[in-house]
């Protein structure tokens, strides 16, 4: 059998802040890009129209990733909450505690400045 090893929150935190900074990453890019392919309309040549069509076509398929890594983003925050939730239900009074002392530290990190 394919067991998966479980997946701290600290890695899952990390994973899903990289792949977050990666999706603006490359949405930048996809911008950037269709701003270029827009600013050069009226450049003409076969040359030109060649690169065009290649960056079209990159642009498409880079659109096409990205979308495809939101859906998987969005189901890892789904399982990420139904985890947290199913650990709160379990152990309400530990998780008491630990927004407690969350609370506090903000607390007093607040009243510093």
């Amino acid at each position: 059998m394919n067991k998966r090893k479980p997946v701290s929150t600290k890695e899952a935190e990390f994973t899903q802040v990289s792949t977050e900074k990666l999706m603006e990453d490359l949405s930048a890019v996809v911008a950037d890009a269709e701003e270029l392919l827009k600013a050069t309309a009226d450049q003409t040549g076969e040359r030109v129209t060649a690169v065009r069509n290649k960056a079209v076509e990159s642009l498409k398929a880079a659109k096409a990733r990205l979308d495809e890594q939101e859906v998987v983003l969005m189901e890892k925050t789904k399982a990420a909450a139904k985890v947290t939730e199913d650990y709160v239900r379990t152990n309400p009074w530990k998780s008491v505690g630990i927004a407690a002392a969350a609370g506090f530290v903000l607390g007093i990190l607040a009243a510093r400045r």
